[in-house]
């Protein structure tokens, strides 16, 4: 192949390659909020660190292959030869000295970068202000659709999450129904919600725009079209997106969050002018539904022993609710056993109500 053909083979390969990277967006690497970032930037410090034995070692096979082919004469021939002292320190001592690295940044950055951990920082120069009160947003993976509720503000919505720039983000997330996963890849890293368990995320947006969030967990025939749009907003912008939202007319009841949780796909973005008291508490709890007793009282009841034989009709009434929600099922009974003492339906789901055995109604 002439040198003219081998520069145009060369051009043409280029060139695909550029079409076919056109597409890509390396948001990740290049993200607007700092943890984000930093786990960016944790990837690029371990791909460095493990190309420093994948080049070397892929150089010298192509070197190896060549410099010892059975057509060079001048390569030395040493059919018996069979260990060298100074070759094993190199083989050994290389891949020893990234691994104890690659395991000192994983050990920091697993610490520094926990979604539990309350932030520090703002970004690699600003430290978190100390009189800085975080936004507050409760998340609930729903079949198929993200619901967002900011209680600090008493609105909620649906596909869309918004939040002030370089204001720390506190996320509780939970789950309706089966396991999912929490992402905005230029926010911060992936975080399992799953029902009847609470997790948090910290996070904080460094840069106003227009973002993608995700489901990042395969979780039913819906899970495609699972995506929603996260807001990075200045202080006045927040302000009045806050004001619109609370202008909307909808209500989120419980009754309205039942209707939500039943699947549906493709959910346009929509606001709640008012959320109900303690709501996400109760679909944390299982207990929207006032027929249902909450995970809570459940487990309080077993810490001290149980109900005996008396409770196994209350647990049979505490089975998940998919036929309901897809509409094969009556509602459970508004009944337990009369072992249970009877409470206000509304002190029972306040959330500031200390653990108890109320909100069971006695059976007729």
């Amino acid at each position: 192949m002439s040198a003219r053909s081998l520069r145009l083979v060369t051009t043409l390969c280029l060139t695909a390659l550029s079409a076919l990277l056109s597409g890509c967006n390396l948001v990740t690497l290049d993200a607007a909020g700092d943890i984000a970032r930093q786990q960016g930037d944790l990837i690029v410090v371990s791909t460095v660190l493990m190309l420093l034995i994948v080049v070397p070692v892929m150089a010298l096979t192509g070197w190896f292959a060549w410099h010892y082919r059975a057509s060079n004469r001048r390569a030395t021939y040493a059919p018996e030869w069979n260990h060298s002292t100074q070759l094993e320190l190199v083989i050994w001592s290389a891949p020893l000295l990234i691994i104890i690295a690659l395991g000192a940044v994983t050990w920091i950055s697993t610490h520094t970068l926990d979604p539990f951990r309350k932030l520090d920082r703002l970004d690699a120069t600003r430290a978190v202000p100390a009189d800085v009160k975080p936004l507050k947003v409760q998340v609930v993976a729903l079949d198929w659709k993200w619901l967002f509720i900011y209680p600090d503000y008493g609105i909620a919505t649906i596909n869309e999450l918004a939040a002030p720039v370089d204001v720390p983000i506190e996320f509780q997330l939970t789950s309706s129904t089966v396991m999912n996963t929490f992402y905005v890849p230029t926010l911060a890293g992936m975080i399992y919600t799953m029902p009847a368990m609470d997790t948090r995320l910290h996070a904080v947006i460094n840069q106003a725009g227009d973002y993608e969030g995700m489901s990042a967990h395969y979780s039913g025939a819906g899970f495609s079209h699972m995506r929603f749009r996260f807001k990075g907003l200045d202080g006045a912008a927040f302000d009045q997106w806050v004001a619109q939202v609370r202008a909307a007319p909808a209500e989120l009841s419980r009754d309205e969050y039942l209707r939500l949780e039943r699947p549906s796909e493709k959910e346009p973005a929509r606001h709640y002018g008012k959320v109900v008291a303690g709501l996400y508490d109760a679909a944390l709890n299982l207990c929207v539904d006032p027929t249902k007793m909450c995970m809570r009282d459940m487990m309080a009841i077993d810490a001290r022993g149980g109900l005996g034989l008396a409770n196994v009709y209350n647990v049979a009434q505490l089975r998940y609710d998919a036929d309901r929600r897809r509409d094969r099922t009556a509602a459970t009974p508004d009944r337990y056993v009369t072992a249970l003492c009877t409470v206000a339906p509304d002190a029972y789901m306040s959330p500031v109500d200390p653990p108890h055995y109320g909100g069971a109604r006695l059976a007729p």
